[in-house]
């Protein structure tokens, strides 16, 4: 399965619309297979915020661990982000090119 983050705009950074954003993708979640992995596509993100980050991309992490991928990206904005997300937990992103 395949998630394209610029489907919820370009402009990822309040709390509340990450959680808003989470809450309507959460219903297709039912239609993942066992051993499907998610992969998140950032491309189109232009800034991306650890407040919408942690609302959308950490319930993922929790739930599915290593079957969630984040692809590869060159946006400054989504690096920081992430590393910021890995500090407090001993959870790390699978993050692959």
């Amino acid at each position: 399965m395949i998630i394209e983050l610029k489907k919820f705009g370009t402009t990822l950074v309040s709390r509340q619309a990450g959680r808003e954003a989470f809450l309507a993708f959460n219903p297709v979640l039912k239609y993942l297979k066992e051993n499907e992995s998610i992969e998140v596509n950032f491309d189109g993100v232009i800034a991306f915020s650890p407040a919408w980050g942690d609302e959308f991309l950490t319930p993922l992490l929790n739930k599915y661990g290593s079957r969630l991928i984040l692809m590869k990206t060159d946006n400054l904005s989504v690096k920081a982000t992430l590393e910021i997300l890995e500090q407090p937990t001993d959870k790390k992103f699978n993050i692959i090119n």
